[in-house]
């Protein structure tokens, strides 16, 4: 195993907020051992690494870096958070931050290591002044990729599929992720629904996967208008921002061309949430997205989209735990690669292969163990 620096032990247990007995005490070490490794006397088993980084919140490819990693930058925060957030929620998203952002460490790094480190024309190449409408046609040129494509599929995971292929072609990882590994851990979409990380080599976009899968498109396409903004920034439901707002537009203008919301002719709760939900389906939408537009176009007022998304949130839980009840076993690789994307599988691949990348340090950036990665990259469908 890599030498691990000690300093990089004591930094991650300081920022944890840990003492050394209260870290010995969590880990179920004693505290003398502890401090040979903060020392540098010893080196951590990987299972002692593995505590390490649940206790002190700390992504496991963290301990194999060189030095000490600079504090997490989150970049703009765009949300605006709900008053009864759950405890931990802003926790869990600080750690799920540095996970990522330790991903796209070790990503860049390969890249550069490889030479292929040329900047994405994409990112920062675009001016909110030039207007959301301009932004959504440059994004369908980028992308070789419009919403008459997005339209071909018969359902809402086929076109998502379609959509994220055709923005990780053109350079941007796209990751699913919405806890820490656990239920546990969850966060709600009401918290955040995605980020963007503007980086010009290694660009990453993560959606939370907790929120409807109708959603994740339209996320995609919102953050992605960050990346070509070239902003690293995370976003919410229900910002009156005027960058969220442009995002949002971007995303709107992309998915659904205004013309058509005047097919929506109901003005009463029941009439507009039975159209709404046979309009969505039909374009593979979210009901709230299309909800959005109709008050964005003034065509319902602010309490009927609150009155709609109130309901559309509640059926969302309903389904959630409905999924839960009724779900049967999956295969945990299959899930893996769908949650990390093709992308960033093909990507770890090709740097084993090529010797860029050890076992040690594909498993952080795919978020499994080193033993996994085997079968994360070799089977067929990885592809």
């Amino acid at each position: 195993m890599p030498k691990i620096n000690p300093n990089i032990l004591i930094w991650a247990r300081e920022s944890a907020g840990l003492s050394p007995a209260d870290a010995a005490k969590k880990l179920q070490i004693k505290e003398d051992r502890l401090l040979e490794f903060e020392k540098g006397k010893r080196n951590p088993t990987r299972r002692q690494l593995v505590g390490m980084s649940e206790k002190y919140r700390r992504p496991l490819l963290t301990f194999y870096l060189p030095n000490i990693p600079h504090e997490t930058d989150k970049g703009r925060d765009y949300r605006m958070l709900p008053g009864d957030k759950l405890p931990d929620t802003e926790s869990f998203l600080d750690a799920l931050l540095r996970n990522v952002i330790g991903r796209q460490t070790l990503v860049r790094a390969a890249l550069e290591d490889a030479e292929e480190d040329e900047p994405i024309s994409l990112v920062g190449s675009f001016s909110i002044d030039d207007g959301a409408e301009a932004l959504a046609r440059k994004i369908e040129l980028e992308l070789k990729f419009s919403v008459q494509n997005f339209r071909l599929y018969n359902t809402v995971d086929d076109a998502f599929a379609s959509l994220r292929n055709a923005v990780e072609r053109a350079g941007v990882f796209v990751l699913l992720m919405g806890n820490l590994g656990t239920h546990h851990t969850d966060i709600d979409p009401l918290v955040f629904r995605g980020f963007a990380l503007s980086d010009p080599i290694a660009p990453f976009i993560v959606i939370n996967e907790k929120d409807s899968k109708a959603a994740w498109s339209f996320t995609l396409l919102h953050e992605l208008a960050h990346i070509f903004l070239g902003e690293t920034a995370i976003s919410g439901y229900g910002s009156e921002l005027e960058i969220e707002r442009f995002c949002d537009a971007v995303a709107a203008s992309f998915l659904l061309p205004p013309s058509e919301l005047s097919e929506i002719s109901t003005v009463d709760f029941s009439g507009l949430l039975e159209e709404v939900s046979a309009f969505a389906n039909d374009r593979n939408l979210s009901r709230k997205m299309v909800a959005y537009n109709l008050l964005r176009a003034n065509r319902i007022s602010r309490a009927m989209y609150q009155r709609l998304s109130n309901q559309f949130d509640a059926d969302r839980l309903a389904q959630k735990t409905a999924g839960k009840e009724n779900r049967g076993p999956v295969d945990y690789y299959i899930v893996r690669r769908h949650r990390v994307g093709p992308g960033l599988v093909n990507f770890v691949k090709r740097m084993v292969t090529d010797g860029r990348l050890t076992t040690v340090k594909a498993g952080a950036v795919l978020g499994v163990k080193p033993t996994a990665v085997g079968r994360m990259v070799n089977q067929s469908n990885a592809a």
